[in-house]
């Protein structure tokens, strides 16, 4: 076990800070993850009372004063410490000990009368809010009246005598509210402060950002039980907070903010303006000098940005704590690339290699260094789903046609449904962002805005939508009202917020480069994309093929989708060979460009996959517009082919391949514009290379019946005669081919074996293997159900973020062992 796993990392870096690197840490103990553990499965634990007092014995042996004394008081800090940062996420308490007879002590002790009420209001305070439950505004009431009384502009100029009243008037308040007086005993208030920081742990923003982080429910908090050193002494002392780099930018100069005569809730509260280190330099430069020298010591020995919080007490620096700090995604790819090269001089020199460099950046600091951000943020009115990452602001249009309409009359647009259709594609096309009040990752939505890199919140189910406006949270947004959608968070943000352009630092391509030289012979990365934009920018990026290409999103273009239409309604197969014959030359034209701009690069294309109902208008919509208004005579035979493809649950029912068997030619036509465009692209000198791919299939017998569709169109394309080589040129060859499957059911999975016998490679379509193996639908869970497994901790990840190594995991691992026996050339 690590000791970030039993102290917490804030114990374990305090302790680290005091014995290993010797800095001026002020003296305590740490209460262990074991007890909040022990505390959120049956209570307070037998033997912690005992503990702790044992632990306070010492320490008031160490520093001379006792809990709570009448003469010399030990003032001391609770605060919480998880194995991982959770910055403001669960409570802390300041200055306990303080009661009626030791704030005298303590006055006496300081000659400091001011700074002692100073202190005991604070602790009253905090102490009611956290432990006891009372509702701040009690006390920011109180304040505000007090300072009007003293004509004081800010908290430290509120005199002794107006604090001395102030804290009679918050025990008055504690004891209206609890009808008990406020604690005087320094034991029972340190094991209600200690309970008060357990019980944050699974308080609502604290498990909001386990979830949001994907931190286990179950690793509970330390306590840390500090000796108080205080800021709000004097003149001569203060408080701050303090980064070793810029966690911003990734520039390499320190930054932090700091307030004279102040506590460190006053800096991140807000309640006062802070000054920087730049002012600290000024009014106290041996203090500075020391700081910036603990920041070296810390990261040389973490190797690492770290985020600290300090102490000043009559010109004396003190370090309360430090951690590993959190960073954009600029600023990461900064550090990292920066780190790898000598920070320091001589044998206090230290770097980290560039393995170490990739593993610090995570996916989502590239995603945010990828698409546009918000140069500031205002309270959001929403929260969804986070579909599709960017940011977006537009005007509010609630119908596609009236969304395309503004377009054309020069607005940005944020297209606001319930949930889309294929009839909304497009007013999708032409929106900045895309907001549902339903619907979950794989939803329409969410998928097309992803595959065009529209940002997208989804199973945002606080707002109602009411014809040309929604409420949410109270609030009314209207049609042409301004909105600010954040993909990547999922908030929704009232107003026209100011947009960040996207382009990513110089150290985004040093990372990819590295990355391509730690994989290089190991593993190879593909992307998705389903237009020759998307491969382009999959290129430029380093993508060593497309991994899937998903032919439905070809249909969804507004000139095509009455084609597809009259393909699905067709009443002969005359009618149907017309419609295939259209949809052959248009997706021709589309593969040969994708084909063109992965040249050399192997383009896996999947034969069309989801059911046809997705490409006809909603049964409900129509049937309303039937009672309303009345259809047309085509809108009639739309409603009669909806009611006929509609499904009770679509995701298992007619689609991947059961459509080709539904529709002999659907799948041949596909295939031969798939090879004709290639053989057209070869001709031209470019190397395409084409694997197909049959999805969901879960029979040998299936696939053995597609995989001779694909053949049959493969022999015709093959007797014809290859493209002649011009004068100077390579002889031309026909384009290389193999034919796979889609492993999505655990059925397939668990047959992967029969599967291999006719499959040249397999694709692994875990979102399908997910919801077939859990029984979940992924529309339906992710909005409801997801968050409350995910708070409870009967998940400890959501399996469609991030794979279920034992169970979808394994069937995973034992298709591919399976048809590796059978065939070992299998990809």
């Amino acid at each position: 076990m690590e000791y970030k796993d039993l102290l917490g990392g804030k114990g374990a870096n305090l302790a680290e800070m005091m014995s290993v690197l010797n800095l001026p840490v002020p003296h305590g103990f740490t209460i262990s993850t074991d007890a909040c553990r022990d505390y959120m499965h049956g209570g307070w634990p037998k033997s912690l009372t005992d503990e702790m007092t044992k632990h306070v014995a010492a320490l008031e042996k160490k520093m001379g004063r006792k809990l709570g004394d009448s003469k010399d008081p030990l003032l001391v800090s609770v605060r919480s410490g998880a194995k991982f940062s959770m910055p403001g996420m669960m409570d802390t308490v300041l200055n306990l000990g303080l009661n009626d007879k030791s704030v005298i002590a303590l006055a006496a002790t300081t000659n400091n009368e001011r700074f002692a009420y100073d202190s005991y209001r604070r602790f009253i305070s905090m102490y009611g809010r956290i432990v006891l439950g009372l509702d701040g505004a009690v006390f920011e009431h109180a304040l505000d009246k007090a300072k009007e009384v003293a004509n004081a502009k800010t908290d430290a100029d509120i005199p002794a005598s107006a604090l001395k009243d102030l804290c009679e008037v918050y025990k008055k308040a504690v004891a209206t509210a609890t009808g008990k007086p406020f604690p005087q005993d320094p034991a029972k208030q340190l094991r209600g402060a200690v309970e008060a920081v357990f019980r944050s742990w699974n308080g609502p923003r604290a498990i909001a950002y386990r979830v949001r982080e994907k931190i286990s429910h179950e690793l509970g908090t330390a306590v840390n039980v500090q000796a108080m050193v205080f800021g709000n002494r004097d003149e001569n002392s203060g408080t701050g907070v303090g980064f070793t780099r810029n966690a911003a930018t990734g520039d390499s100069k320190p930054y932090g903010d700091f307030l004279v005569n102040a506590q460190g809730e006053d800096v991140v509260a807000g309640i006062r303006n802070t000054e920087d280190l730049n002012a600290l330099k000024k009014k106290f430069p041996t203090i500075h000098a020391e700081l910036m020298e603990i920041f070296a010591r810390l990261e040389r020995h973490y190797k690492d940005m770290c985020d600290t919080e300090f102490t000043i007490e009559q010109g004396k620096l003190w370090m309360l704590q430090t951690r590993v700090g959190k960073r954009t995604g600029a600023a990461a790819l900064r550090m990292a690339v920066e780190m790898t090269k000598p920070t320091g001089t001589g044998k206090k020199a230290w770097k980290i290699s560039k393995s170490e460099a990739i593993m610090r950046v995570a996916a989502d600091h590239l995603d945010q260094v990828l698409h546009p951000q918000f140069a500031t943020k205002s309270k959001g009115i929403a929260k969804g789903l986070a579909a599709s990452p960017g940011a977006a602001v537009g005007q509010v249009f609630f119908t596609a046609d009236d969304a395309e309409a503004a377009v054309l009359a020069g607005k940005d647009v944020i297209l606001v449904r319930a949930e889309t259709s294929p009839e909304d594609v497009h007013g999708m096309m032409v929106a900045k962002g895309i907001l549902t009040s339903r619907g979950g990752l794989v939803s329409h939505a969410a998928v097309v805005a992803r595959g065009w890199g529209t940002p997208a919140i989804v199973g945002a189910d606080s707002i109602k939508i009411s014809g040309n406006s929604f409420t949410a949270n109270g609030v009314t947004v209207k049609e042409g009202d301004w909105l600010s959608l954040d993909g990547t968070t999922g908030e929704v943000m009232l107003g026209q917020l100011a947009l960040v352009a996207s382009k990513p630092p110089k150290e985004f391509d040093t990372i990819l480069k590295w990355s391509d030289e730690v994989r290089k012979g190991k593993m190879d990365v593909r992307a998705n994309a389903d237009t020759n934009e998307d491969a382009k920018k999959a290129r430029e990026l380093g993508a060593q093929g497309i991994g899937l290409c998903r032919t439905e999103h070809m249909f969804l273009a507004p000139d095509r989708l009455p084609v597809v239409r009259r393909m699905i309604l067709a009443s002969s197969p005359e009618e149907e060979a017309s419609a295939f014959e259209e949809l052959r030359k248009v997706q021709k034209k589309d593969f040969a460009a994708l084909l063109k701009e992965m040249s050399g690069l192997p383009v896996t294309v999947r034969l069309l996959d989801p059911p046809l109902h997705e490409f006809l208008p909603h049964v409900n919509e129509l049937e309303i517009k039937k009672a309303t208004s009345g259809l047309d005579a085509e809108e009639t035979t739309l409603l009669r082919a909806a009611h006929e493809w509609s499904e009770v649950n679509p995701m298992l029912g007619t689609r991947g391949v059961r459509l080709g068997v539904m529709k002999p030619g659907l799948y041949a036509m596909q295939v031969r514009a798939l090879m004709e465009a290639a053989d057209d692209v070869a001709s031209k000198g470019y190397e395409p290379i084409v694997e197909i791919m049959i999805p969901l299939t879960v029979t040998r017998e299936e696939l053995a019946l597609a995989r001779g569709w694909v053949e049959e169109v493969l022999a015709d394309i093959n007797s014809r005669p290859v493209p002649k080589a011009k004068k100077g040129e390579k002889s031309k060859k026909r384009p290389k081919v193999s034919i796979g499957t889609m492993i999505e059911t655990p059925r397939a999975a668990l047959r992967a074996d029969e599967l291999a016998e006719v499959s040249d490679f397999f694709s692994f379509g875990t979102n399908d293997l997910t919801q077939m193996t859990f029984g979940f639908s992924r529309d339906d869970v992710e909005s409801r159900m997801m968050p409350a497994y995910l708070e409870a901790g009967l998940l400890k990840r959501n399996p469609f973020e991030t794979i279920d190594q034992n169970g979808v995991g394994e069937l995973v691992f034992m298709a591919a062992e399976r048809g590796r026996k059978v065939k070992r050339s299998l990809k």
